[in-house]
Formats: C-alpha cells, sequence, structure tokens
C-alpha cells in the first residue's frame, strides 16, 4: 500500500478546536451521477463502488482523516461508501463532515427541522457512527421571508448539545442552484449581504469556501479575512476547480460528459475554456515546473496560504488521483512563487470571465 512520503501537516478548524490534515478528501465525486432540483448534480466518472473504495483506503493510508461528504451526494452513495471505511478504522482517528439542505424530499423544506432530523439520522446510519465532526447547512435558502432559517440554526444546535454533532457548518458566500435559472444576474440579492445576515442567525464554528487560482482576489481575501475576525475554520472545497488546474482535461480531446454529470451546465469544462485553460498553464508551469504534481503543489498551497486555520478538500474518483493528490502536496512553495503563480492565474480568471456566465443555462440579461 502507498505510504506518505511525510505527515501532512496539521490544521485546526478555528474555534471549533477540531485538528484535521492539511488536506481532506471531498467525496462528492464518489457519489456517481445524480440528478436534484431537476439539474444534473453528480459525476458521470465516478460510478465505479470499487474504484471509490480504493480511493478512500489510499487516502486512508496515506495519512487522509478528514473526510467530507453530504446527504444529497448521490443520495445516500457517497455517504455509504465512507461508512465502510468508518467500520475499518478507530472513529476517534477519522473527523466525519455532511451536509443537509439540498433534498427536501416530501419535506416542506429541506431545513425543516423534523426533516432536518431524519436526514441527519440516515446520514448517521449511512456512515456507521453516532455522530458527525461537523454538520452543515448546504446552501442559504430558508423559505420565503426566511421562514426556516431560525428553526434550521436552532435545530444545529440541539444537535450538538444531543451529541450527534461536534460543530456546526455553513457555507460561504454562493447562489443557490435554482436562483441561477430564476432571476437575471441584475436582479439577484447581494450574496456577500446574505452571507453575513445567515451567519449572524446561525453562528457557525466553520465555514465551506469555494477557492482556488481562478477565483478573484478580492472576493478571497475578503472572506478569509472574515473568518480570522470570527476566529472560524474553513474548509476549502474546489481546491483543483475540479481537475482544470491540474491539466486533465485535453482541448484537443474535449472531455464527453454523460447523464447526471453538473460539469455539463459550467462553461468552464467546454472545448473554448479548456483550450484557454491549457494556454494559462502553460504560463504557469514556467513558474512552478512542468510536471503535473508541480501545478497540484502551487494549487493547493495557494489555497492553505490564505488562512492558518483552513483546510482544504480535494475531490477523487480514482485511487491515483488521490496517490497523486496526497503526494504532491510537499513543502510550502516560496511566497514570491505563490504570489507569482496567483499574477499568472488572475490573467487567465478574467479571460475566461469575459466569456460569459459560468453556467451556461443562466437567465442572461
Amino acid at each position: 500500500m502507498t505510504s506518505p512520503p511525510a505527515p501532512l501537516p496539521q490544521r485546526t478548524l478555528g474555534r471549533s478546536g477540531i485538528t484535521v490534515p492539511a488536506v481532506g478528501m471531498g467525496c462528492w465525486g464518489i457519489g456517481g451521477p445524480d440528478e436534484n432540483l431537476g439539474l444534473p448534480m453528480g459525476w458521470s466518472t465516478g460510478a465505479s463502488a470499487e474504484a471509490s473504495a480504493a480511493g478512500l483506503e489510499v487516502a486512508w493510508q496515506m495519512g487522509a482523516r478528514l473526510f467530507d461528504t453530504a446527504d444529497v451526494y448521490g443520495h445516500g452513495r457517497s455517504e455509504r461508501q465512507i461508512g465502510a471505511l468508518v467500520a475499518r478504522v478507530p472513529r476517534e482517528e477519522i473527523v466525519l463532515v455532511s451536509k443537509v439542505g439540498y433534498f427536501a424530499g416530501t419535506a416542506l423544506h429541506g431545513f425543516d427541522p423534523r426533516h432536518m432530523r431524519r436526514q441527519l439520522e440516515q446520514s448517521l446510519d449511512n456512515l456507521r457512527t453516532d455522530h458527525l465532526d461537523i454538520y452543515f447547512l448546504h446552501h442559504s435558502d430558508f423559505g420565503d421571508g426566511d421562514r426556516w432559517l431560525e428553526p434550521a440554526a436552532e435545530a444545529m444546535q440541539t444537535f450538538r448539545r444531543e451529541g450527534l454533532i461536534r460543530a456546526v457548518g455553513m457555507r460561504g458566500p454562493h447562489r443557490f442552484a435554482l436562483d441561477r435559472l430564476t432571476a437575471s444576474p441584475d436582479q439577484r440579492g447581494d450574496k456577500i449581504a446574505r452571507f453575513r445576515a445567515v451567519f449572524a442567525a446561525v453562528e457557525p464554528d466553520v465555514l465551506a469556501v469555494r477557492d482556488h487560482l481562478l477565483s478573484p482576489a478580492d472576493r478571497s481575501e475578503g472572506i478569509f479575512a472574515f473568518a480570522a475576525e470570527h476566529e472560524v475554520g474553513v474548509l476549502i472545497n474546489k481546491p483543483l476547480a475540479q481537475g482544470l488546474l491540474t491539466g486533465a482535461y485535453d482541448p484537443a480531446a474535449p472531455p464527453q460528459f454523460g447523464k447526471g454529470d453538473h460539469r455539463s451546465r459550467k462553461r468552464w469544462f467546454t472545448p473554448a475554456a479548456i483550450a484557454l485553460i491549457a494556454e494559462g498553464l502553460d504560463e504557469l508551469q514556467g513558474v512552478v515546473g512542468s510536471r503535473r504534481e508541480d501545478l497540484i503543489h502551487i494549487a493547493l498551497w495557494a489555497c492553505l496560504d490564505r488562512y492558518a486555520h483552513a483546510a482544504v478538500l480535494v475531490g477523487f474518483t480514482t485511487p491515483e488521483q488521490v496517490a497523486m493528490n496526497l503526494s504532491a502536496l510537499g513543502d510550502r512553495p516560496p511566497s514570491e512563487v505563490i504570489r507569482q503563480a496567483r499574477v499568472v492565474m488572475g490573467r487567465l480568471q478574467e479571460r475566461l470571465d469575459a466569456q460569459g456566465e459560468v453556467f451556461t443555462d443562466e437567465i442572461q440579461r
């Protein structure tokens, strides 16, 4: 079995007090293809249970101890696969994270507290555990007039008092999935103001933040400064931009996504965008090195360097991806290399944004 070249550095997730390796496993991909809210919400490349199980085992053997999933990832499939690992390892050594809210089933709303309790109980069964380390509110749509905001926040505190969860999490600034289909960009609310309002009501211990080398610099700086001000931990998702920053996509052979794959809706996975990204990665490799591992190394550290109380979550669908991602972390690169990488990729981000909205089915002006 693969062994780590060195122990993974540790991070404490702010006031939660939970300590984790700096790199954890994002387990959305192993949920496989899926649909929710009438939209593709899964990964058509994540259908092999054998590859998923092998990837989880490699992650464990290489020192990963943080595993992030959600009730809606394959509608329980991702959780159940992690549960098979949990059953074989010391529970006190693994940090389990799940989320609630995007799957409502027959409930009035995904954040109806009775529904949240049922989903939590199901997640605990799937993961073969009696508690979660962090439980996230998966989005910030709490119904008309925020009907379910206070009830959901109180439900989370109740779960903690009962010992069912150790810490409460919520998303950083983002859009609810259906908002992009129902309102043009100029009619959408201020997502930063929205985030602050929900944060004040929920009082979370940990934030989930999307950040990578193609994220706008001002957005990244703002959310991590906010986290530091409030002493909350951060789990950074999509640090490799779902493979786009690793050179995994060939512009000469654009990817073909199957049914139930969320990438089919995203402009960055179209041939034109992949070609632009390939040009940017060529320039980046002139700064960091020519290997794929060099690209992964700088992408992970560019995120980890944002905030001392943050860990990154790397997704996977194969054990080979797990081994490469974890072994590529290595030591922190020099600050000047990180700075140059951000400059190069900042120019690429501007070129990508000039192509249009990220989601191809968004309502346009």
